[in-house]
């Protein structure tokens, strides 16, 4: 179920400061996976496949906010930061 998406950041504006100094720290270097639900993935990648609802979906994001991947598993979206040569880091 993985979907490839580019889209602006999927995190509310009140969380606009800490994405930018992220995104400034590891520019196209750095990615990180986060946890949405399936409904949500149409907010913020319209040009996203529709998902079932009700189910948690991992989003594989730049270290700017913006959307890469959409996918089933937490592995999926780390094996595909790897791939694509970014570091897949957690934030606290």
């Amino acid at each position: 179920m993985s979907a490839s998406i580019h889209r602006s950041s999927i995190f509310p504006s009140r969380r606009k400061d800490t994405i930018r100094d992220f995104a400034t720290m590891g520019a196209s270097k750095l990615a990180y996976v986060r946890i949405a639900r399936s409904e949500d993935v149409a907010l913020f990648c319209p040009e996203a496949p529709a998902l079932a609802p009700g189910q948690n979906v991992f989003v594989l994001c730049a270290a700017n906010g913006t959307p890469i991947l959409v996918t089933d598993t937490r592995e999926s979206a780390i094996a595909n930061a790897e791939h694509e040569k970014l570091e897949a880091v957690s934030l606290h």
